[in-house]
């Protein structure tokens, strides 16, 4: 009798552990999701400054046509891939950051070659766009950096023990981070 009372008392324990780190669970599954909803306004943002800036730069005579027109390849690439918050394994993320950090360096070549005009540079809608881009890039920073962070929480809780076990047990699977881009380990090389 004694051995089925505490065979009923583990079995009991067990089960109260294990619904305790299903919630957690659930809650930080939720919190990621919350988190990737502002990543991915934060670059619809972005998406929808964009026609206003090349409609501005277009103005200029002879802006560099190539340039436009890779601007408006890379925003359309990036648009066209979307992410299910409930499907954030590491591959769709590094896919979702592939197509986005193409956008920003089609960006970042058009507002550099907006330096060579200098009546885009100072018309005041271009100049506008421009900070608004800009903090609209740091928003996304944010936004990423918030993302990781939940994603390392939730990360952590599904690895940890006794938690692996229900993790399991409920399928719930590792997510993916944003990762730094490429190269951005060097620093550039400035000459005069």
């Amino acid at each position: 009798m004694k051995r089925l009372l505490t065979v009923v008392m583990v079995i009991v324990a067990a089960m109260s552990l294990s619904s305790c780190s299903y919630n957690s669970m659930v809650k930080a599954d939720e919190n990621i999701k919350g988190k990737w909803g502002e990543v991915q306004t934060q670059y619809q943002r972005r998406s929808d400054l964009i026609p206003n800036l090349v409609a501005t730069v277009k103005g200029e005579a002879n802006f560099e046509k190539s340039t436009l027109t890779e601007v408006t390849e890379a925003r359309a690439k990036a648009t066209s891939i979307q992410v299910d918050a409930s499907k954030l394994s590491p591959e769709a993320i590094e896919k979702y950051q592939q197509a986005q950090g193409q956008l920003s360096t089609a960006l970042g070549r058009l507002l550099v070659a907006s330096e060579n005009y200098p009546t885009l540079r100072a018309n005041e809608a271009f100049r506008g766009l421009q900070v608004q881009l800009e903090g609209t890039e740091n928003r996304i920073s944010v936004a990423r950096r918030d993302f990781n962070v939940a994603v390392q929480d939730y990360n952590s809780k599904i690895r940890s023990f006794p938690a692996n076990i229900t993790a399991k047990m409920f399928g719930f699977s590792e997510k993916g981070y944003f990762q730094s881009e490429a190269g951005a380990d060097k620093a550039p090389k400035v000459s005069f």
